[in-house]
């Protein structure tokens, strides 16, 4: 199987160590993937603000990044989320159906390795206690359900404890933090409450988008509590401890 790295904007530019986790997690678990240096965007900015026609060339330069390979891995649910769901969208805006050919193929983390390499322990160690917070696009538009808890309660040395109301959203939301930053403000204070509330020294998720807005609101309240993206912590081992 020739698997290809989406590593995503957010992580290429703020989170370099997440798409470093990756890889190393993918190679422990005998899978050498590449990282297509064409990689831009998935193009969810343009497509979740109505800009779907200057969304047509940045689908355009994705399908002709990843062409050729059987799966695309992505360490996030927001944009997995985007390109399953997306990309068919612009597609026929464009009138081209190979527009949405990469859409199938397309993973998040921990969909590919529960479904596709049918593992959910994949010898960590991370002796923290930590909690989960299950991000909108990965629970509601992919629908991976419990697959990022089952690998984490594999994880050795692990405490993990539940999150009051984890299914509410943590306010960010890419554009609409920026265009409701009040009630985005309000809405990652309760999630930040909520994960004090925990005793956890970590909030884990699969989006770092997710986990910059509530970082910054949990380092504002000085907490104490820091965020790990989920490939971090699958990807740590007793040499890291």
């Amino acid at each position: 199987m020739k698997v290809a790295v989406l590593v995503t904007c957010i992580n290429d530019a703020l989170f370099p160590d997440t798409g470093k986790s990756v890889f190393r997690l993918l190679r422990r678990l005998g899978v050498e993937a590449d990282f297509p240096a064409g990689q831009t965007c998935c193009a969810q900015p343009m497509v979740n603000t109505g800009y779907l026609d200057e969304a047509v060339p940045v689908v355009r330069s994705f399908v002709a990044a990843f062409e050729g390979y059987d799966a695309i891995v992505t360490p996030s649910g927001s944009c997995a989320g985007s390109v399953r769901h997306q990309h068919s969208i612009v597609a026929r805006r464009a009138g081209d159906p190979r527009l949405a050919e990469g859409a199938p193929k397309v993973y998040e983390l921990s969909e590919f390795l529960v479904d596709v390499l049918g593992v959910t322990d994949v010898d960590a160690y991370f002796p923290h206690r930590a909690t989960y917070h299950p991000t909108c696009h990965s629970l509601r538009m992919l629908g991976v359900g419990d697959k990022p808890l089952r690998l984490l309660r594999n994880v050795r040395g692990l405490d993990l404890v539940e999150l009051p109301a984890a299914e509410e959203c943590c306010g960010f939301g890419g554009t609409f933090a920026v265009k409701n930053a009040e009630t985005s403000t309000a809405m990652g204070a309760d999630k930040a409450r909520h994960v004090r509330d925990t005793g956890a020294e970590v909030l884990v998720a699969g989006d770092n988008s997710c986990l910059l807005h509530i970082g910054g609101l949990l380092s504002r309240e000085r907490s104490g509590v820091r965020v790990m993206h989920l490939a971090d912590v699958l990807a740590s081992t007793e040499e890291d401890a």
